[in-house]
């Protein structure tokens, strides 16, 4: 057997300011430590949290990408502080579950996918209703954390 065989080398985890993100965030990072794996963070900036003229604003569309790029460099840095050796970061726009399973997975080719249970509540709900989807659709394994 190879080492592919026992330990995920790339593992994805997807963030959002929820509860169970961060619980995610929380094992993948204890996870990428135990077996010295690269971390991909990753999060959503979802169409549907932003009305039809903030949408339609260009300008505004970049804001909001720039805030939430900034805010996964935030999460890297928390993983590089632990002392995971490689993190990289991905951010994508669209529905979370199709965008991580149809553009993310693709891109950064990782082994395992760690996401939260349970969504956050209010406009900005990246995951949890998601991590079905993910789970059903994803060709990697997934890893839905409580």
């Amino acid at each position: 057997m190879s080492k592919k065989d026992h330990s995920s080398e790339r593992v994805l985890v997807g963030v959002d300011d929820s509860e169970d993100a961060q619980l995610a965030f929380r094992y993948a990072l204890r996870y990428c430590l135990k077996d010295k794996s690269t971390l991909i963070i990753t999060s959503i900036l979802e169409d549907e949290d932003m009305n039809v003229y903030q949408a339609l604003d260009k300008d505004y569309v970049h804001g909001e990408r720039s805030d939430l790029e900034d805010h996964v460099r935030k999460y890297r840095q928390v993983a590089l502080d632990a002392g995971v050796k490689n993190v990289e970061i991905y951010v994508a726009e669209g529905e979370a579950g199709e965008a991580i399973v149809k553009e993310v997975i693709p891109y950064v080719d990782p082994d395992l996918l760690i996401v939260g249970s349970n969504s956050k509540k209010g406009i900005k709900k990246y995951f949890g209703s998601q991590a079905a989807y993910m789970a059903k659709y994803a060709p990697i394994s997934v890893m839905v954390v409580r």
